[in-house]
């Protein structure tokens, strides 16, 4: 059976200022997403799929395609790798692209642009996040658990441990009840500091550091692509739709259809520790902690071996 780990990395990386999806932060240069796939192929993935810029297809077949190629899946299967590509071709005929814009249009957007090479239960992830050996795991037995529609999963962090010292980032805000996503909230805006607590300066208010958050590792079932086009739909007839910088995003997108009653989300939780970079400054801090788990042996010496 297929199952696909999909890497979302056509974002822009501007409040890090420069592509850090393709930033060899490793011992041997492996960017942050090697680590994601090779947790995921470990766990039982045996597909992974790159959304990106068309520009970006020559690089990462360089940086990771070429040699995923040659890796053997936990099944015994050779690892597939697919592409697809977020750009304004893909947006419907009905719609005209607002002049002067050039943002892509989020989240619901690029996981509708690999609608055509997915047709298994997928893992979605942020190619600049490291989350953890065992979360893959974790997601990867709920996804053969779920029902064909209806349904989805997420891994949740602690909001404490997801914060930067080195500016403000967004994050998904959630109420669980009973192992259930009730809401997620989009808040753009939070602030760490020193002394460990959070704000929301958008909405001026302290938040729980033990609060769950979404970090964009979601689990979704092939049915899950008819309701993204719609919802996207949707997001472009609005007035957002004519906004130069609005974004449709997958928790804001999983929020409503929860509150419509058509999707149902379990929220697993991983003993792993999260880690990203958002800021330049964060980037010693994570390569520090990657030569610490290879060290300990949680990774072999190279990724690409």
């Amino acid at each position: 059976m297929k199952v696909s780990l999909v890497i979302m990395a056509a974002g822009l990386g501007s409040r890090y200022g420069g592509s850090k999806q393709v930033d060899g932060i490793g011992p041997h240069r492996e960017i942050l997403m090697e680590y994601s796939i090779h947790d995921a192929i470990r766990a039982g993935f045996n597909k992974v799929v790159f959304i990106i810029k068309p520009e970006m297809e020559e690089m990462m077949e360089r940086l990771c395609g070429g040699y995923l190629r040659n890796k053997t899946a936990a099944d015994g299967s050779p690892v597939e790798v697919a592409y697809a590509f977020q750009d304004f071709s893909s947006l419907p005929d009905f719609y005209t692209i607002p002049e002067g814009r050039t943002k892509p249009y989020g989240t619901v957007h690029a996981l509708l642009c690999a609608a055509d090479v997915i047709q298994e239960p997928c893992c979605v992830i942020n190619a600049d996040d490291y989350y953890g050996i065992g979360a893959y795991q974790t997601i990867y037995e709920e996804l053969m658990r779920l029902p064909e529609s209806g349904r989805a999963t997420m891994v949740g962090y602690l909001l404490k441990n997801t914060a930067s010292l080195h500016g403000a980032v967004s994050r998904g805000v959630c109420t669980v009840e009973d192992g259930k996503l009730v809401s997620v909230q989009e808040t753009k805006n939070i602030q760490l500091y020193p002394d460990g607590s959070l704000r929301d300066l958008e909405r001026d208010r302290e938040l729980d550091p033990e609060s769950v958050v979404s970090m964009n590792f979601w689990g979704f079932m092939p049915s899950i692509f008819p309701v993204l086009r719609t919802y996207f739909e949707e997001f472009l007839r609005s007035e957002k739709g004519k906004e130069l910088k609005s974004e449709c995003l997958l928790p804001v997108m999983v929020d409503d259809l929860m509150r419509r009653d058509e999707l149902e989300v379990s929220v697993l939780h991983s003993a792993d520790h999260w880690f990203g970079m958002t800021y330049q400054q964060d980037r010693e801090t994570v390569a520090a902690e990657l030569r610490r788990l290879h060290g300990e042996g949680a990774y072999p010496e190279s990724l690409r071996e």
